[in-house]
């Protein structure tokens, strides 16, 4: 028996958000979302590093993509902020434990 492997892509995109995620820009990523979606990206990071602000607007996205992502076997693994505000955020919202997260996007990477 012979096997070749001729290619083995595992695709994962890793988006950096620095500044404010609300409702003014939440608009933005879900575009650049949609446009990665349209491409069957289903594995993503979300580097949140520079990310000083999230409101609702800016959560909602995010579990939009995670809900897509999982329906089609991906995931969304999330780099946690530097800031402790948007860190304090993330914790009161419960989402460091609906995520995955991890200090550096290369440890979020290698995760999948």
């Amino acid at each position: 028996m012979k096997i070749n492997v001729l290619e083995q892509v595992i695709k994962i995109v890793t988006l950096e958000i620095e500044g404010r995620l609300d409702a003014f820009t939440a608009t933005q990523l879900r575009s650049k979302l949609d446009e990665l979606q349209g491409q069957s990206v289903t594995r993503y990071v979300l580097d949140l590093t520079n990310l000083e602000f999230m409101d609702s607007a800016g959560m909602a996205v995010m579990v939009t993509l995670l809900k897509h992502a999982r329906q089609l076997e991906g995931d969304v693994k999330m780099v946690m902020p530097k800031l402790e505000v948007a860190r304090r955020i993330l914790r009161l919202t419960r989402f460091d434990r609906v995520f995955d997260t991890f200090e550096t996007a290369e440890e979020a990477r290698k995760s999948f």
